[in-house]
């Protein structure tokens, strides 16, 4: 093992790794790592936990928040109530479109994300303001205007208000846990939170989420500006996910991967 190390730093120093080959070999390398403490834990005859739990980790509490979303209700996009709070919620897709045929009306969400307090440090739901209702409303009004392709009665969602300053850690949990393929973090469909700008300083691509829904006008009235990736190519992207990564059909499933996650031997 020493060798081999010694070989690679060698082999590094002598030719720098492209961005890409360097976010391998890291890869690669923490996966060695990891391998090798679990080794080491093995050898020893007396048994320790794999992590002790520790309730004021930001992990541990994103994930126990991420649970708690699941427990509520699912309710249609399309006819939500007024409500103060912010914190973490997730959409999901009921619909026929093919290209969302894997994650139909199951328990995979199609998108999950935060809403920020309007005030840092606000201690009630009011003091929050309606941030979670007018993140919903505003995923809302893009999907309504993308008829062409999507029907608003096909979504539902979840929403929980979350103590202010603990929305990002269940934000971080459930993207991990269900990669939703219109986020961002999962590079395939991303593009339905991004809110339009004017077309003569635009500087970027159209966002594939605009390219395989198009509806927003400040997307498309700019002939000029070209998609990031074509429909061909989302499409491809999407149907390797599905492959790839697990779909939840019921909450059960959820919960076995949540309580395995907490398991200590």
């Amino acid at each position: 093992l020493s060798q081999e190390i010694d070989r690679l730093i060698d082999l590094s120093l002598e030719k720098p790794p492209s961005a890409s080959a360097r976010k391998s070999i890291n890869e690669n390398v923490r996966t060695i790592v990891q391998r090798m403490q679990e080794f080491v834990v093995d050898l020893d005859p007396v048994k320790q936990p794999r992590a002790v739990f520790d309730p004021s980790d930001p992990v541990v509490v994103g994930r126990f928040v991420a649970l708690a979303l699941i427990a509520q209700p699912r309710v249609s996009l399309k006819e939500l109530e007024q409500f103060y709070g912010s914190g973490v919620y997730a959409i999901y897709y009921l619909g026929s479109h093919s290209n969302y045929l894997p994650i139909s009306d199951s328990e995979t969400p199609i998108y999950v994300g935060k809403a920020d307090p309007q005030t840092d440090h606000a201690r009630s739901p009011i003091e929050q303001g309606n941030r979670l209702l007018r993140q919903l409303k505003d995923h809302r009004r893009s999907i309504g205007k993308a008829a062409s392709t999507l029907d608003l009665a096909d979504f539902e969602c979840r929403a929980l208000v979350v103590q202010s300053g603990w929305q990002g850690a269940a934000e971080d949990y459930l993207i991990q846990l269900f990669r939703p393929i219109w986020n961002n973090e999962t590079n395939i469909c991303y593009g339905l939170g991004k809110h339009g700008d004017d077309p003569k300083t635009r500087a970027n691509l159209r966002s594939p989420w605009d390219t395989l829904h198009p509806g927003r006008d400040w997307a498309h009235r700019d002939v000029t500006v070209k998609d990031a990736r074509d429909e061909e190519k989302i499409v491809a992207d999407l149907m390797e996910h599905f492959e790839n990564q697990p779909i939840y059909s019921t909450v059960d499933e959820i919960l076995k991967v949540f309580f395995v996650g907490l398991r200590q031997l």
